[in-house]
């Protein structure tokens, strides 16, 4: 349960709570008060709790009322205080320059808050991009008539109407913090492209003529996602180019993205849960930050680390995807099961011997005897319920450090198992805290490689029908990094994606 969740149900439950030095004191109905699932929570939640509550200049939360970080931007509202922004510190001056750059001004914000970690690090990379941009991702399909695209279209507008964060915009020019800021209404770009028959294939001209290597979105103007369109006259088809940003969508957004646009096409829409505010995300990130503990963390496993870990010699980490080629490889079948099965006989995780063989791999190409690389940590664990189905930016990633020593594959095995699980505790840390708890000299990266190890939904035959007549022909995402490898966990069997400079080899690494 998230802290705004929990808040909301003391509310609920008619129990009101309040800072007595460093304690908490908890009002209310004994039979309440009393539930063992209830005081664990408040337990756990404790620090976040007091800090909020000190944060928003209160004394508690009395009984029955709403819990400010509810509160928000009412509808209709045509002057933005900072009284209603609750995660975010903004002066009057700040709120109104934001206001003057938003379509529709007040009425048109939903809300305004903070970024999520991960949102901070790509901000960065955007901004230090030139011509291209690497975390503009983009997605090819292509359509067997006019009609079913445009079914889609419609589906995938009324699937961003229902998020708040498929119609948020970035800000951070005369700002203290850069923040994100919800358009109540974010019209969508819908461009139609004219091809040229005699230049080549058409679906090759669209992806060069939008690559991510020379094409930009503003990120400052909702919704951070842009849809083109085009006819393939010589295939009798169409096609739809859909660029989206790095900054609102991970790839299992893009999952819960593709089941709900498949409920649309279906006509099972009034079928799907209440859509979760993203702002619940960064509550929690936010407001459940303990620095200290992460710092104690990340100087424990990093704080001898003197040197980067560079594969390949590859130094570079802000890159904007110039010259990364990329292959795939999917597993023999046996082989998975036979890592199922050690990994169970173990009693670790199939990942954890993945970011194992993955942490042999860049310490040989780097000349060490443990290695340094990134993770990229799911980030809806800690969440709270059915964040599993939302629609945000929740992934981080965070540094781990694997020793390659002589104790055999199994203890490794089992304490890079441990490491991930006490890595998880850590999921909202910065990358930037947990660069500087190691001995690496700034400006050196601590890393210059990564592993995203993810889970990726099968088919289901309801699936087949919904999609009939649309065919994914390339899906690309890219990153700053040099060296990258994703590991889809396909529930029995795992495909390999490995990208990294043409002249390493991307099939190399696989």
């Amino acid at each position: 349960m998230t802290l705004a969740e929990l808040l909301e149900h003391l509310s609920q439950q008619k129990i009101s709570i309040s800072v007595r030095g460093d304690k908490l004191v908890v009002r209310g109905l004994e039979a309440d008060i009393s539930n063992s699932n209830l005081i664990r929570l408040l337990r756990e939640q404790k620090e976040a709790i007091i800090e909020w509550i000190r944060k928003e200049g209160l004394t508690g939360i009395g009984i029955g009322s709403k819990s400010n970080i509810e509160r928000g931007i009412p509808a209709g509202c045509e002057a933005i205080t900072p009284e209603m922004l609750p995660l975010v510190e903004l002066s009057q001056a700040e709120i109104d320059g934001i206001v003057a750059c938003v379509a529709g001004g007040a009425a048109n914000i939903q809300d305004i808050y903070p970024l999520a970690p991960l949102q901070e690090g790509v901000l960065f990379h955007h901004l230090m991009g030139g011509e291209g941009d690497a975390y503009l991702l983009s997605s090819l399909m292509a359509f067997d008539g006019r009609a079913r695209l445009d079914g889609f279209v419609v589906a995938l507008l009324a699937v961003i109407h229902r998020h708040d964060l498929l119609r948020t915009a970035v800000m951070w020019e005369g700002l203290a913090q850069p923040v994100q800021v919800v358009w109540r209404r974010a019209p969508v770009t819908i461009q139609e492209i004219e091809l040229d028959p005699e230049a080549g294939d058409a679906a090759e001209q669209l992806r060069a003529r939008f690559d991510a290597r020379h094409t930009r979105l503003d990120v400052r103007q909702a919704p951070l996602l842009r849809v083109l369109v085009a006819h393939d006259k010589a295939r009798d088809r169409w096609l739809l180019l859909l660029l989206h940003h790095h900054l609102v969508m991970d790839h299992t957004t893009l999952e819960v993205l593709r089941t709900e646009v498949q409920a649309h096409v279906l006509g099972r829409a009034a079928e799907l849960p209440a859509p979760i505010p993203f702002r619940h995300f960064v509550a929690q990130a936010r407001l459940g930050a303990n620095a200290a503990d992460h710092e104690a963390f990340f100087r424990g496993m990093l704080g001898d680390v003197e040197e980067p870990t560079t594969p390949f010699g590859l130094v570079d980490v802000r890159g904007d995807g110039t010259d990364i080629e990329e292959a795939r490889h999917a597993l023999d079948l046996s082989l998975s099961r036979r890592l199922r099965e050690r990994a169970r006989a173990l009693g670790v995780s199939a990942a954890s011997l993945f970011h194992l063989a993955w942490g042999v791999v860049v310490a040989r190409t780097s000349g060490r005897r443990d290695a340094v690389f990134g993770t990229v940590l799911f980030g809806r664990m800690q969440s709270g319920a059915g964040v599993g189905r939302a629609i945000g930016m929740f992934i981080n990633t965070l540094p781990l450090r694997v020793e390659v020593s002589e104790k055999g594959v199994e203890a490794s095995a089992r304490r890079v198992h441990a490491l991930l699980a006490e890595l998880l505790q850590h999921e909202h840390a910065s990358l930037a805290l947990a660069q500087r708890c190691s001995a690496v000299p700034a400006p050196a990266p601590l890393f210059s490689s990564l592993l995203n190890y993810r889970y990726s939904a099968g088919n289901s035959a309801e699936s087949v029908v919904a999609w009939e007549g649309i065919e994914l022909l390339s899906a690309e995402e890219r990153t700053n990094y040099p060296v990258v490898l994703s590991v889809d966990d396909l529930g029995e069997g795992f495909a390999l994606t490995a990208q990294t400079l043409a002249r390493i080899g991307a099939q190399r690494l696989c």
